[in-house]
């Protein structure tokens, strides 16, 4: 296996630094970080450029945004509030999010917006974590009129920023619902929700609840939902690569860039920028049953809860067709069977790694996932956006190229 660099093989991190190369020196993708860590070992790489044309080259602090890997971190907010029994997963929401209450639910999820019935209960707490609230971005019923107005509505913050959570609430619950409450899991939306929850049942600003009691604990200090001017020169451009010719677009730029500032709404959903540390720092932490040396920022049983998958098997069904049927569209993201809390879950064994491994990957070319099986974190990031195939089937074989850098001689 070659010389143990911690239960990491020699020949494993040189296959891994020669697909991050092919990647990095074909020109498909300007700049990568990637951690692998395990136990109290961890080994970086850091190759290329900030921007696609050259330049300063990515460093190990470089900056990400960190797109739908923001997720799984900004559950933890929520979890925390569970612990202390400030929410409970069976309360109805409509105290809090009054806009979510007496929901009207359509007949049909593809149907005009005007034929709907009563929804048959309140929304829960359960139902925003789980995902199944009965709203969220849905690739079955692209191009539905529920979809384009969550589009019209800049609910998403793909096209535009999104407005301050009390704006976006109001204009969230101008919408019906396309299933009933706890019925079907459906994709984004329920994350931002659940910034707003905590930020109302705690009465500060989500982002000031997460720091205080998330990332300073943790010692992620650059991780936030902007980037402050004294480490901007961190962060790279984000691309969105043309679909069809290929050319580098820049969809976000560093100074003057939407993350050069407070957003006025902290997306639980998208919004985090941060490095490859912080997040491995967030990841060990669920590894370590929710404790950082001597600290516990949750309860073992909540990090149990967020990592165990929660659909049902129908739920779980529908789920993975989508991600199948979808992969065209998803370049191969998605196929891992469950979904916890804030994260998917794996619930079948489709590539290389094995069942129970969890996390998630976000559209701006990032994918972190932590696998309690071998005590395993892999943390890839790019500034090139899941628009062209390469930043897909860089995480592809970035994860299938980490699981070859275990010593099998210390398991």
């Amino acid at each position: 296996m070659g010389e143990n660099y911690g239960g990491f093989s020699e020949a494993g991190l040189r296959r891994v630094r020669n697909v991050l190369a092919r990647y990095v020196d074909s020109g498909r993708i300007p700049g990568v970080v990637a951690l692998i860590g395990r136990g109290g070992e961890s080994h970086v790489e850091a190759m290329g450029t900030m921007r696609h044309e050259g330049g300063a080259p990515m460093r190990r602090d470089s900056l990400f945004r960190m797109a739908s890997t923001s997720k799984p971190v900004a559950m933890a907010p929520v979890m925390i509030l569970l612990d202390e029994c400030a929410l409970r997963l069976d309360d109805p929401v409509d105290h809090w999010l009054p806009e979510l209450a007496d929901r009207r639910v359509l007949k049909r999820s593809d149907g005009p917006l005007d034929e709907t019935v009563p929804a048959r209960r309140p929304v829960t707490v359960r139902d925003l974590v789980t995902s199944t609230f009965g709203l969220g971005m849905d690739l079955s019923t692209f191009g539905a009129p529920i979809q384009a107005a969550i589009q019209e509505l800049e609910l998403t913050g793909h096209a535009a920023p999104i407005p301050e959570q009390d704006e976006w609430m109001r204009r969230l619950g101008t919408l019906p619902l396309m299933h009933q409450p706890g019925e079907q899991w459906q994709y984004h939306i329920s994350h931002d929700v659940l910034g707003v929850l905590v930020s109302r049942v705690t009465g500060r600003p989500f982002e000031e609840f997460l720091r205080e009691r998330v990332l300073d604990p943790l010692g992620m200090e650059d991780t936030g939902f902007h980037v402050p001017a004294a480490k901007i020169d961190r962060l790279p451009p984000a691309y969105v690569p043309h679909p069809e010719t290929g050319e580098f677009t820049v969809w976000d730029e560093a100074e003057g860039g939407r993350y050069s500032a407070p957003p006025a709404f902290a997306s639980g959903g998208g919004g985090l920028v941060s490095t490859a540390d912080d997040y491995h720092a967030y990841f060990r932490m669920l590894l370590n049953g929710g404790t950082h040396g001597s600290e516990r920022i949750l309860s073992r049983a909540a990090v149990e809860l967020m990592t165990t998958n929660r659909l049902t098997p129908e739920q779980e069904t529908a789920r993975t067709a989508m991600a199948r049927d979808a992969v065209h569209v998803s370049l191969g993201q998605g196929q891992q069977g469950g979904w916890g809390l804030g994260m998917a879950v794996r619930t079948y064994r489709g590539d290389y790694a094995p069942i129970g491994q969890f996390g998630w990957d976000g559209g701006t070319g990032t994918s972190v996932y932590a696998d309690p099986r071998n005590g395993l974190t892999g943390v890839l990031l790019t500034q090139v956006g899941l628009s062209v195939p390469a930043p897909a089937r860089l995480v592809q074989d970035f994860w299938t190229t980490l699981y070859q850098v275990i010593d099998d001689t210390d398991v």
